[in-house]
């Protein structure tokens, strides 16, 4: 697969169904951690953790039978067919009742339109209370672009090698000259939350986000799109990763609807 296209089924299922061994998606390795914990790396320094998870295609079927005051125990096919008549009718409530909880390290810039999908939780990690980081998004040179066309209607592509080297170069000496004027202020007894100013949004921040499942589909929609910033397209991938092995019959029904959200 070539770096920022889609991840589309059965792809996704393909990869999932890994155990245990690393595996590459884009620029994007997932490594297996345990059972109930499941590490995808993105970006140079960056991760998206399924730190828990509350959420499986059953929820949503009860959720939506209850009106009928029934209650399974167990899915059978008449509930994928319910899965996917709720997905295609835009039915959405049935899919709030889950839960995943996301551990997630991407740069500020990428933190800050995640931060925009409003239904969820967030808490992030503090430079008023610890040390800043000293790890930035350096992007690989395939990954250095330059924009063509008017903003609202423009495409991206690539630069030559020498103005790629160049780029992460002047990125890595803007960030090395910020993180050391950082340390300056500190040492000299200027407060970290105001030392802080000078760090740029190429570095890394951390973040817990707990979200439901039709709110998670709200954002793999819009942040895996082809529109969307490379970057936190990546890190949507990772997510929608997380997402389809959760909840493989909701995802398909997803995926069928066009990718909309309910």
């Amino acid at each position: 697969m070539s770096r920022g296209r889609r991840l589309r089924s059965p792809s996704v299922a393909e990869r999932i169904a890994t155990s245990g061994v690393a595996d590459k998606i884009d620029r994007v390795s997932t490594v297996e951690q345990t059972s109930a914990s499941r590490t995808i790396e993105v970006l140079d320094h960056g991760f998206v953790r399924l730190d828990d998870v509350m959420a499986d295609d059953l929820s949503v079927v009860n959720a939506a039978r209850v009106s009928f005051a029934r209650r399974k125990e167990a899915m059978d096919d008449s509930d994928g067919g319910l899965i996917r008549f709720l997905m295609r009718e835009r039915h959405g409530t049935p899919f709030e009742h889950n839960s995943f909880r996301f551990h997630v390290r991407a740069p500020i810039f990428v933190a800050r339109e995640w931060f925009r999908h409003r239904i969820g939780s967030y808490n992030e990690f503090s430079m008023r209370y610890a040390k800043a980081t000293d790890e930035f998004y350096v992007p690989a040179p395939e990954d250095v672009r330059t924009q063509v066309g008017k903003p609202g209607s423009y495409s991206f592509e690539p630069v030559d090698d020498e103005l790629a080297q160049a780029t992460r170069d002047e990125l890595a000496a803007v960030y090395a000259a910020a993180f050391a004027a950082y340390e300056r202020l500190v040492e000299q007894g200027v407060a970290r939350e105001l030392a802080r100013a000078v760090m740029p949004v190429g570095a890394y921040t951390e973040f817990y986000w707990t979200v439901n499942a039709r709110a998670l589909m709200n954002f793999i929609s819009l942040r895996a799109a082809e529109t969307a910033q490379r970057e936190i397209r990546r890190y949507a991938d990772a997510v929608e990763l997380l997402f389809a092995e959760h909840m493989p019959v909701t995802y398909e029904a997803f995926v069928a609807a066009g990718r909309v959200s309910p």
